[in-house]
């Protein structure tokens, strides 16, 4: 659409590629450097203990550097994700614990977190109260109150493996005010419950773009303080792994497409409830999970994994507005 920038892909720089499944990015910019989280696990995308998170630091979005990792012992972690709040870094990440016999159980799952005050020395991992039986996934923050998506099978259902029968798996909306403790806020999904990127307005109204899952649409999702009503509009296909965020006067959302030619990891404006391809990334397979930091000047980085040149690697973009 005409009065949509278009998106120019400047660079494509490869941050993380060795022996060991990739994937999962965040990004985000904390006193004046940039930080990058991923998961790495040498035996693939498979739940495994062996995973770790991993957290890279650049004054420059050029040269990283290994600031952080962790695992848990007897977990599987994953999808990590950053959180701004209170003047603290912290970096989350949803975990599975790995029985000795079994499937695994989302009722098992409970949240873990680290966290900084100044970019250097680190806190963590520790358990996030308030989120056992739950899978975290991404944070924001409004105000002096931050916001955690997270989905957990309804009642608590026993013996269904993993993430099978999502159509029972709900999706709630915990708050904390220290970024350490949670309790449930309300419950804005019911029904296949899924990653959900939540972006807040100034006057406390929140946006949200929820993946869904078994195929279903990605949906819009809106509600205002106290978040006990919310309106939900289908969008014309799946997004997976997204992002939101706020890129000049428009919203972005990046996230996995489906196409005929393969997994692709895409760049869309959303506007008026559709999304508008802007670019699609060099990507493939298994990709997906951007991070987004928006620059001065219409510049943009976005961090994401691909396994399009044979390894699932770390990969960063840098973008610009035409």
């Amino acid at each position: 659409m005409s009065e949509l920038p278009a998106i120019r892909i400047d660079s494509i720089r490869t941050v993380r590629q060795d022996a060991n499944h990739n994937a999962f990015t965040d990004l985000c910019r904390y006193h004046g450097r940039f930080y990058l989280a991923f998961r790495s696990c040498l035996d693939g995308h498979t739940f495994a203990g062996t995973s770790r998170i991993v957290v890279l630091s650049s004054d420059d979005g050029h040269d990283w550097s290994e600031v952080f990792t962790f695992g848990v012992q007897d977990r599987d972690s994953r999808d990590p994700q950053f959180l701004c709040f209170k003047e603290s870094l912290f970096v989350y990440s949803g975990t599975w614990l790995m029985p000795d016999s079994g499937p695994l159980s989302l009722n098992d799952n409970v949240g873990y977190g680290a966290w900084t005050d100044d970019g250097v020395n680190w806190s963590g991992p520790h358990i996030l109260e308030g989120t056992y039986g739950h899978f975290i996934w991404r944070a924001a923050a409004h105000g002096d109150l931050a916001y955690l998506c997270a989905r957990r099978r309804r009642s608590f259902q026993a013996g269904i493996e993993t993430e099978k029968e999502p159509e029972s798996i709900e999706a709630a909306m915990l708050e904390s005010t220290d970024g350490r403790v949670w309790q449930f806020r309300t419950l804005f999904t019911e029904d296949f419950g899924c990653e959900t990127a939540f972006l807040f307005e100034a006057d406390g109204s929140v946006l949200g773009i929820a993946r869904e899952d078994a195929g279903q649409r990605a949906r819009v999702l809106r509600s205002t303080p106290p978040y006990e009503a919310w309106s939900r509009v289908f969008l014309d296909r799946n997004v997976g792994g997204p992002v939101l965020a706020r890129w000049g006067d428009q919203l972005l959302v990046s996230g996995r497409k489906r196409s005929d030619d393969g997994a692709k990891t895409a760049l869309y404006w959303l506007l008026e409830d559709q999304l508008h391809e802007a670019a699609e990334l060099p990507s493939g397979g298994d990709c997906s999970y951007p991070g987004f930091v928006e620059l001065d000047d219409g510049r943009g980085l976005l961090s994401y994994y691909s396994s399009h040149e044979g390894s699932t690697s770390i990969y960063l973009a840098e973008l610009s507005l035409q």
